[in-house]
């Protein structure tokens, strides 16, 4: 299944709709979504590595645009939609924590976030539910955003040859790792909040 996924997304990494369906998976992840763009934009980046920059330039603005979807889900419904997603991650009783460091530290908890496999939803929520000033929000969102993505694609342009080399024939232990590293993400956020 895995193998699939992976060639599935090499191969439409040239069609038109493929950068729809990134940007649909960027949007929906910083909102809603468990699934990050990464998944997608690897496989994409290593087939079309002369768009790596294109298809990071897509995830970030998709991914801030999702997360001002998660900020108003945050900020309008957090009663209704925004507590049950909270509650579906398993976060729900570390979010009044997490609200009260963004009193202290909000800046820092958007950058340090965004980079790292913890859901950037948790934080998009929270940011709307804590009333954090909506600017700064958009600002250190595409910062933060835009660095993790820009970051994949320079590697990916870069060494996208000897990476895709590398990637495939170890294609399950790199998915372990990067399955391994979103579990490490979780339990920071469940230990720390």
């Amino acid at each position: 299944m895995l193998r699939r996924l992976y060639d599935w997304c090499v191969n439409a990494a040239g069609k038109p709709y493929a950068a729809w369906i990134l940007g649909a998976v960027s949007f929906a992840e910083s909102s809603f979504f468990p699934i990050p763009p990464d998944i997608m934009l690897i496989p994409m980046a290593l087939a079309r590595p002369d768009r790596a920059w294109f298809f990071a330039g897509l995830c970030t603005v998709t991914s801030v645009v999702g997360g001002l979807l998660g900020y108003f889900i945050g900020a309008m419904l957090y009663g209704t939609v925004g507590h049950w997603l909270i509650q579906l991650y398993g976060y729900g009783d570390k979010v009044d924590a997490f609200r009260a460091a963004y009193a202290q530290y909000g800046a820092l908890i958007i950058l340090l976030k965004g980079l790292t496999p913890i859901p950037y939803k948790i934080v998009t929520i929270t940011s709307g539910f804590a009333g954090y000033n909506i600017g700064l929000f958009i600002v250190f969102s595409i910062i933060t955003r835009g660095t993790r993505f820009f970051v994949e694609a320079f590697l990916l342009h870069r060494y996208g040859a000897r990476a895709r080399t590398i990637i495939e024939e170890r294609l399950g232990m790199w998915a372990s790792l990067a399955a391994v590293a979103l579990v490490i993400g979780f339990i920071i956020v469940v230990r720390v909040f």
